[in-house]
């Protein structure tokens, strides 16, 4: 068993009816894909995805944040699903299915995801969506599963004996080397899918376990310690409270953060780390309460263009993915009447994470940054833009924001679900303490096949809330491409697809910029 570490257990305590912590990825496959493939790919290669065999274990009384317990027996057959759009299986469909499914939230009694396969998309195509609570992954750890899943050739290699075997069944088949569809056709008893007949994937011995009472004395004891957290956090944060959203705009927050972090430099001999600048957020359409219904849209946009941008004008790739969403809020708030004099702040999630960290549970933090939408020339936006991001850059190297973690671990357990909804009851009354959620995410640059089937495109499904805004923008790299995943409220942006085709325009309108030099 694995104790859920802090920040883990928030995202489990700020679900409410509204506010859900499902993260995932629509995947788009060229040809078909069966069901009965795609279970048996996951029989196969379950012991490389963790997050698909642990199951929550509450501590009572919730003294303590819960532990994951591995699952005696992953019912496929529950998680793997199968639906049909009815035609012309058009994107926008696609979109509104999604939707649907990602507002849902996930039953806790079972393994947190679940995968739908979705057949009847237009242009021979299919579509895989799959969803996994926040609790139980990150960016990096996401991107582990999902590359367990994936091949770089359609023919999928052979495996090693797997860490966790499924069955007696499944060993068989694993040994055999042969895939699920040329063990079909060969008839031969050998060819029993790994899963077995009922669809469930056991492991071979039964998963450690803490008793109930061992469960309440580690919580007590915690609680005991509990005010060293706090002091922990309070002399650890301060000299970073204009960078914690919301605290920064208390005021007198900047002139403490400002004299306290002088004075640890000098006292440490260590380089002054640059000042944020103060950041008002701007109430917005997306400002506010979210319903409980979501709309989902997705683009691809040409990673050579941004590259063309990038390179032209002497900026990152990620500078030009946070200036061409910039232009895009700006062009969908001019349309709605609703452009604000301040630029939108909008939070942009970090890694906390050093190469060849893979410790379980959430490894992030969030740094607030500006996006420049007041500006109207798209090219002095696009420097504004890089100059913020520079900033919040070299704060990170010089002083890495564990703020996140740090004030999740200064609540104690018992007291965290009351704090966090208490939390996002305030935010929902006011601006809230960003905009907008953008995040981009590197990825591999090689074609990419699951059983078989193509990869065209992966689109990050990701989160929205009543405390980040009621719209998230989420990129991610593949095989030259940036695929673009948007998720909104649907009463706050009901017209989600013009925000990707406002993310097309502004990609074109800086290229274009750039070729007129």
């Amino acid at each position: 068993m694995r104790q859920l570490n802090a920040v883990d257990t928030q995202f489990l305590n700020f679900e409410t009816s509204t506010n859900v912590a499902n993260i995932g990825g629509l995947a788009i496959l060229s040809g078909g894909l069966s069901r009965g493939d795609l279970v048996s790919l996951l029989a196969r290669r379950l012991h490389l995805a963790a997050p698909f065999r642990m199951r929550l274990v509450p501590v009572p009384l919730g003294l303590d944040h819960p532990y994951w317990t591995e699952e005696h027996a992953v019912d496929l057959d529950y998680h793997v699903r199968e639906l049909a759009l009815p035609a012309p299986g058009s994107d926008e469909q696609l979109g509104e299915q999604v939707a649907r499914l990602h507002a849902r939230r996930l039953d806790r009694r079972l393994p947190l995801w679940e995968m739908y396969l979705i057949h009847g998309l237009a242009g021979n195509r299919t579509a895989l969506y799959m969803k996994v609570h926040h609790a139980a992954v990150d960016g990096v750890t996401g991107a582990d599963v999902l590359a367990g899943l994936l091949d770089t050739s359609p023919e999928p290699p052979d495996l090693a004996e797997p860490e966790f075997p499924e069955s007696p069944r499944s060993k068989r088949a694993a040994k055999s080397g042969k895939s699920a569809k040329s063990a079909k056709s060969a008839g031969s008893e050998g060819s029993e899918d790994p899963a077995g007949p009922s669809g469930l994937v056991e492991p071979a011995e039964p998963a450690e376990t803490i008793d109930t009472r061992e469960m309440l004395a580690r919580g007590i004891a915690k609680a005991v310690v509990n005010p060293a957290n706090t002091v922990r956090f309070l002399v650890n944060a301060v000299p970073h409270l204009d960078e914690i959203p919301l605290v920064s705009q208390m005021p007198g927050a900047r002139t403490i953060s400002r004299a306290t972090r002088h004075l640890a430099n000098r006292l440490a001999g260590t380089a002054e780390v640059p000042e944020m600048p103060r950041m008002v957020v701007p109430r917005t359409p997306f400002s506010g309460r979210i319903s409980a219904h979501r709309r989902f849209a997705f683009t691809t946009l040409p990673l050579e263009d941004v590259k063309l941008v990038k390179n032209a004008l002497g900026v990152t790739v990620n500078d030009v993915v946070m200036a061409v969403c910039a232009g895009a809020l700006r062009q969908w708030l001019l349309k709605h009447g609703s452009l604000p004099e301040q630029p939108l702040v909008a939070g942009v999630p970090f890694s906390l994470r050093t190469p060849g960290d893979r410790r379980t549970g959430n490894q992030v933090t969030i740094m607030i940054t500006t996006l420049a939408t007041q500006v109207a020339d798209p090219l002095e936006r696009l420097m504004a833009v890089r100059d913020a991001m520079r900033l919040i850059k070299e704060r990170s190297s010089l002083a890495p924001a564990r703020w996140l973690q740090e004030m999740s671990d200064m609540m104690p357990a018992a007291l965290t679900g009351l704090a966090a909804r208490a939390a996002f009851n305030l935010f929902a009354g006011s601006a809230g303490p960003i905009n907008v959620m953008i995040s981009n995410v590197p990825g591999p640059q090689l074609p990419l096949y699951i059983s078989g089937a193509r990869l065209l495109a992966y689109h990050p499904v990701s989160v929205v809330t009543d405390a980040s805004g009621g719209l998230n923008i989420t990129v991610f790299s593949y095989d030259g491409s940036l695929d673009v995943g948007v998720i909104a409220c649907r009463e706050m942006v009901p017209d989600v697809w013009t925000v990707t085709d406002y993310l097309g325009d502004a990609l074109v309108e800086l290229k274009l910029l750039v070729e007129q030099q």
